[in-house]
């Protein structure tokens, strides 16, 4: 009997990673504090009323232009290896699929970032992914010349139903907004986990635990407010420290609805078997 599938998604900055990822490398290399490329993207969103997603990947542009520093789908890519986690995220992956593996059930993990793809596709923990749905630039001549695609906070969903109805292809829009039975569909809503650490992460949350999914929110040591304000919102059904390690509360969490996931889908196949007899 074919598993179920069960769909864990990630926000990639904060969320798997300590700071947002251009931080580590891209932003120091062009001569600029973390808070002075914010804030200069900021000044673009607001005067020009631009989409913030657009805003800093443009400066990024602009400053390496204007330093000279190459823009390259290389140079993004080697970014990936100064990434840095949060503790256990580097073997989370394997052991949740072994404890998926034994309980009975398929995990596939996807990113939903408004980071950089190039990026991402740099870590050590990339591997991991079936999908990794990201910002991306278009090169010209090696050159970083436009955003190719801009994930932002709000169009992240539609890579939510992507996934429900397993049309991972962002150019296949027909087959996406087509009409299809729930038993149709690849990844039941219900078998969605979203793990997301903010503000930014509000709609797939919602979308996620409105529909029969569950939804996470993570926080840095002694900074739980925002987690806590979307707990009290009921935007997730719980909040964590940023703790992938082995036993930790959110590695003991994953582990226990995994395992009743894989008894409700037992059950629900048992229903389905039933009802097909008594037809």
């Amino acid at each position: 009997m074919k598993k179920p599938i069960i769909a864990i998604m990630y926000d990639f900055d904060k969320t798997l990673c300590t700071r947002d990822m251009q931080e580590y490398t891209f932003i120091p290399s062009v001569g600029m504090k973390a808070e002075e490329f914010w804030q200069l993207a900021n000044v673009f969103t607001t005067t020009e009323i631009m989409d913030s997603i657009l805003a800093y990947m443009y400066c990024m542009i602009d400053k390496s232009r204007e330093t000279g520093i190459p823009l390259t789908r290389e140079s993004l890519v080697a970014c990936g290896k100064d990434v840095e986690y949060h503790p256990g995220v580097e073997g989370w992956f394997e052991r949740i699929n072994r404890y998926a593996e034994e309980a009975g059930v398929e995990v596939e993990h996807y990113v939903l970032s408004s980071g950089l793809k190039e990026i991402i596709e740099g870590t050590t923990i990339a591997k991991y992914f079936k999908k990794i749905y990201a910002c991306e630039f278009m090169y010209r001549d090696g050159q970083a010349v436009w955003p190719k695609l801009a994930v932002n906070y709000t169009n992240k969903t539609q890579f939510v139903y992507r996934i429900n109805k397993g049309v991972l292809d962002i150019n296949n829009n027909v087959e996406l907004n087509s009409s299809r039975p729930d038993s149709k569909k690849r990844v039941f809503f219900s078998n969605m986990i979203y793990i997301g650490d903010g503000l930014t992460d509000v709609p797939c949350m919602k979308l996620v635990k409105q529909s029969g999914g569950h939804s996470i929110a993570l926080y840095h040591p002694n900074q739980m407010g925002a987690a806590a304000q979307l707990l009290k919102a009921e935007r997730v059904d719980w909040m964590f420290e940023a703790d992938y390690t082995e036993g930790s509360d959110l590695d003991r969490t994953m582990k226990t609805l995994l395992q009743n996931l894989a008894y409700y889908n037992q059950l629900k196949g048992l229903n389905e078997r039933q009802k097909k007899e008594f037809r």
